[in-house]
């Protein structure tokens, strides 16, 4: 049988590239290279209503006001550290109810908020760069180089991309700046700017010089790929259908959605035709690039950003809501919209969970699965979309296999630095450093050995 190398691409027509996942013919031929470990940051802008999120809390008064850089005793979380079996979860959790034993509940994570910029734009922007206020000189923003790009640094050399940047902000209007839309920077001033458009992120993934022309990369490698899959094992066979058909899904949702956009552009709406675009598909579509990313080692480290913060203009939410709706407009009227902001927590949770789905269902070459691989944290950079909390903020860690001690709510001391957090990612993603931004320790409770 002909060797396959875990870098093996299917080429075609026009310049298009298709990288193949691990399989068995991999093992074949020899190779011994080490599963990689990969990172990824989902982010949910707004904060998350607290009652619904946070275990204990279902009963308490909604705070009102703009509270900004608030104590987190406003919750009822102990405060004291302390670990408990992750049993029952709250509504908005439940979602994630078949993966218990694959995630962390983390509460009692705080930020220190620097005056005198705003609260939505550094909650977005500074959430992986945890910088101490006023130490970054020559900015507004404690802004400084962030966790995906330092880890990068570090295991970014062995892929095509060394980070991969999701946005699923489909809206052009661009009506805030950078700062509302973004996680991810290179450093100061410098974005790593996210990709919101499918189609495009699809087109980097898989260049073609020809896409007009054949729409399809599948079209353009097809010839390739079914030589290819003559040589290959029963059980590669499978493994590689299985792939190519997920491309083809990819492909067939892309052309929906933008027929979809082409069908609604000609009816006069008052948002922008963008808006009334399924929101979970269009999630969804997003997720499975992701995926493909990953499993095919295109990249080990992405960023994937669910929405941008403060961004008025609308979204469809199918099946809440039959017209688009802004999260932020309904974060500001949290006590007469409590059920609807509610179902969006949730709404967004159900994509998380489709997202720890998909990847533990994909096998790596030694019989671990992507997720198994992968550090994905689902986080806010506020904890309350309403008051402007930058505490106790709403984390959970998905993942991580053999390294992870999974099926915790782990609860930290009141104070306790997100950049904590960060640190404990880097270090398990092999990068020796000894201190991330204002951390004060790592987070051991996370690890399998300690």
């Amino acid at each position: 049988m002909k060797s396959i190398t875990r870098r093996s691409l299917l080429k075609g027509v026009g310049g298009a590239v298709m990288a193949l996942p691990w399989m068995e013919s991999n093992a074949i031929a020899g190779s011994t290279t080490p599963v990689a470990k990969r990172m990824v940051h989902f982010y949910v802008p707004i904060g998350v209503v607290r009652r619904g999120f946070f275990p204990g809390e279902a009963s308490d008064v909604i705070p009102k006001g703009n509270l900004g850089n608030v104590m987190r005793s406003l919750g009822k979380q102990d405060p004291f550290y302390s670990v408990k079996i992750l049993d029952e979860l709250t509504p908005t959790l439940q979602p994630l109810d078949p993966f218990k034993n694959k995630i962390n509940l983390i509460t009692g994570m705080d930020r220190t908020f620097q005056q005198g910029t705003d609260v939505h734009a550094q909650c977005a922007s500074c959430y992986l760069s945890s910088a101490p206020p006023f130490t970054i000189k020559g900015t507004a923003w404690p802004l400084d180089r962030t966790l995906d790009h330092l880890v990068a640094d570090h295991v970014g050399d062995s892929t095509p991309f060394r980070t991969l940047e999701f946005s699923c902000n489909s809206h052009r209007d661009n009506k805030e700046s950078i700062y509302f839309d973004n996680i991810s920077w290179y450093g100061t001033g410098h974005l790593a700017p996210s990709i919101r458009d499918p189609r495009k992120m699809y087109q980097r993934l898989f260049s073609s010089n020809e896409v007009n022309r054949y729409r399809d990369i599948t079209d353009l490698v097809l010839e390739d790929a079914n030589s290819l899959k003559q040589e290959l094992g029963y059980a590669d066979q499978q493994k590689f259908t299985e792939y190519f058909d997920s491309i083809r899904a990819i492909e067939r949702q892309m052309d929906r959605l933008e027929k979809m956009k082409g069908e609604l552009a000609k009816v006069s709406f008052e948002e922008p035709t963008e808006a009334h675009l399924p929101r979970g598909e269009y999630i969804r579509l997003m997720a499975d690039l992701m995926v493909v990313a990953l499993q095919s080692g295109l990249t080990n480290v992405a960023t994937f950003m669910v929405g941008p913060e403060r961004w008025d203009t609308p979204f469809l939410f199918e099946s809440l809501f039959d017209e688009p709706r802004s999260h932020h407009q309904m974060s500001h009227n949290q006590t007469k919209m409590i059920d609807d902001l509610l179902k969006v927590d949730r709404f967004h949770m159900e994509q998380f969970a489709y997202l720890i789905d998909r990847m533990d269902r994909v096998e790596q070459s030694d019989g671990t699965s992507l997720l198994d691989n992968t550090l994905m944290t689902y986080g806010s950079g506020l904890g309350d979309g309403s008051t402007h909390q930058y505490n106790d903020l709403p984390i959970i860690v998905a993942g991580g296999g053999e390294q992870v001690q999974s099926g915790q709510h782990i609860n930290m001391p009141e104070g306790t630095p997100l950049a904590n957090l960060w640190l404990t990612q880097a270090r398990m993603m092999g990068l020796p450093m000894p201190r991330f931004a204002d951390s004060t320790g790592t987070i051991d409770q996370l690890l399998a050995e300690r």
